[in-house]
């Protein structure tokens, strides 16, 4: 199974000025893609966009919920994929050896054992 490692970051609130985006919603897309994109160069995969509820102090004894929208990223740990790879070396089957060779048998010269029930007497009677 494997195991991750999340990454939870805001999202942009507001776009900078780009050149050439002229609407805001270009911009915005534009500051999205650049968060995107650095965590993609360091390893982490976009799961999901979320909006999440904060409690914050409000003045000396209040409080106030605001919500903020957060992305959600992952990536594999390594120690994980690290098992994974020992795992799969120890699956492997084992290298092809030689099957044993028998020996010559060693045939004294002399009387065949005698054949029948293992008492004589009781072969009798």
């Amino acid at each position: 199974m494997q195991q991750f490692e999340f990454k939870v970051v805001p999202a942009p609130r507001r776009a900078e000025k780009v050149r050439g985006l002229k609407t805001t919603e270009d911009r915005f897309a534009h500051a999205l893609m650049q968060v995107m994109n650095q965590l993609g160069r360091e390893g982490w995969d976009y799961v999901r966009a979320d909006v999440l509820p904060c409690e914050e102090r409000v003045g000396l004894t209040g409080k106030a919920t605001n919500f903020h929208n957060m992305l959600v990223f992952r990536r594999p740990l390594a120690t994980a994929a690290a098992a994974t790879v020992v795992a799969m070396t120890e699956i492997a089957p084992p290298a092809p050896t030689e099957a044993p060779r028998l020996g010559t048998a060693l045939v004294s010269e002399g009387s065949a054992p005698a054949l029948g029930p293992a008492r004589p007497e009781a072969a009798n009677g």
